[in-house]
């Protein structure tokens, strides 16, 4: 499980962050929902390590991995697929596969081999396109490769940021049913999503952000979801 508590990270002096308290529990898909500048980002960089909180505790399975870096957050079994997917376009599908598993690669390549095996039966797109650079794959490839990468290195939670961000509708509806695909097979997800609607099927539990606070959670149904959206993007407030 990943518990955050009264987490404050700042930019200077301005705070993105301003005491967040939430909870992500195993095998769960647990979504972040929010405008532009609620912070959501900023979480998943704390949490991933990219980040130094100003204060607060950040803790999986009980573990405090609050201020440590990111390869440090890796080892705690904590993956980032980032928004806008940040694959190494110069690098081929492949290349980015083993780079996900750098950490293993010394003393686990048999698994590693294994694990790529897994990705391409995953994505038969990307098994077609192994050899090709990574940057001039599509927008819905390269996402389906920001996955892959991801979950090379065996998360205990996979967190996804903004994973339909520039994607058309189709692709869209691909990516959830990757995110579904996950879960069914153990996966704990912490996703930030603006397309609320997709969100919302998948999710277990999610959390508003409001200008760096949880504005309201629980679980899809307990308010409808057009009074979800009215809360996360039109600026109504919670009760």
């Amino acid at each position: 499980m990943l518990e955050v508590r009264d987490l404050v990270t700042a930019y200077g002096a301005i705070e993105a962050l301003k005491g967040v308290t939430l909870s992500a529990k195993q095998g769960e898909i647990t979504c972040i929902l929010g405008p532009n500048g609620a912070g959501k980002t900023t979480l998943m960089y704390s949490i991933a390590g990219i980040l130094k909180p100003r204060s607060g505790s950040i803790s999986v399975d009980g573990t405090e991995i609050t201020g440590i870096s990111a390869p440090r957050a890796l080892a705690h079994g904590i993956a980032l697929v980032p928004e806008n997917r940040l694959v190494f376009p110069s690098m081929s599908v492949e290349e980015n596969l083993r780079a996900g598993a750098y950490r293993r690669l010394a003393g686990d390549r048999v698994a590693v081999l294994e694990d790529i095996d897994k990705a391409y039966m995953r994505f038969p797109a990307l098994e077609r396109l192994r050899e090709q650079a990574a940057g001039t794959l599509s927008g819905g490839e390269q996402q389906m490769l920001a996955v892959a990468r991801a979950m090379m290195s065996r998360p205990k939670i996979l967190m996804m940021d903004e994973p339909s961000l520039g994607l058309a509708p189709l692709v869209v509806s691909e990516v959830f049913s990757i995110i579904r695909q996950l879960n069914s097979e153990g996966v704990s997800i912490v996703l930030v999503e603006q397309n609320a609607h997709k969100a919302l099927q998948v999710a277990s539990h999610f959390y508003l952000l409001d200008q760096g606070r949880v504005a309201f959670s629980g679980a899809p149904g307990d308010i409808g979801e057009d009074d979800v959206i009215q809360r996360a993007y039109l600026g109504s407030k919670a009760a």
